[in-house]
């Protein structure tokens, strides 16, 4: 025998814990990634189609369109890209679905093979931390003794209060080579 309050009260515990339960699996597909559909979108019933030894370039842009790209040394290999996106937050989108497939013609535009790859064919690729050097970014001894032949004058900060412009009295001698009016009086 409970009380009339304390049935009241583990009545409405009982219906928050179901609205808070319902509000959960709710929010389950609510709230799930939309994939977002990127590159070709070419369907297996399209590229079916393609026969090897009869199909011709033309008959590939008619089925797929364009190719998304070719080969880097070949333009005969032409490449269609299709994939399937999803937003995470704060980290880069992920990969739900993708499908790539290679178009190889022959010399006359006849198809010679048909490869479909799919992400289990993909190979991860991992940055490296090194820098490439650039011409000119890193100096020898000898470009660092005759780099500052003329730079140096002793009598530049006792007059005019350190400065090398303007009004001091030494006149504007900044800079390499500025013909050697750096050590004059």
């Amino acid at each position: 025998m409970m009380p009339q309050r304390s049935r009241k009260i583990a009545n409405v515990r009982a219906k928050c814990g179901l609205l808070a339960a319902l509000c959960v699996l709710s929010g389950c597909s609510v709230f799930r990634p939309t994939p977002i559909p990127r590159g070709s979108l070419i369907e297996a019933d399209d590229y079916n189609q393609l026969i090897p030894g009869t199909s011709t370039r033309a008959d590939a842009v008619d089925l797929l369109g364009s190719a998304t790209t070719k080969g880097a040394f070949d333009d005969n290999t032409w490449i269609y890209i299709s994939m399937a996106t999803y937003l995470r937050p704060i980290d880069f989108p992920g990969i739900k679905k993708q499908q790539v497939v290679v178009l190889k013609f022959g010399g006359n535009g006849t198809l010679e093979s048909l490869r479909t790859l799919s992400r289990r064919d993909a190979r991860p690729v991992a940055m490296i931390s090194q820098v490439t050097p650039t011409p000119g970014t890193s100096i020898n001894i000898l470009q660092q003794i005759l780099g500052n032949v003329g730079r140096y004058n002793p009598m530049q900060n006792m007059m005019g209060g350190g400065s090398t412009s303007g009004n001091g009295m030494m006149g504007n001698n900044s800079g390499p080579g500025h013909f050697g009016s750096g050590n004059t009086l």
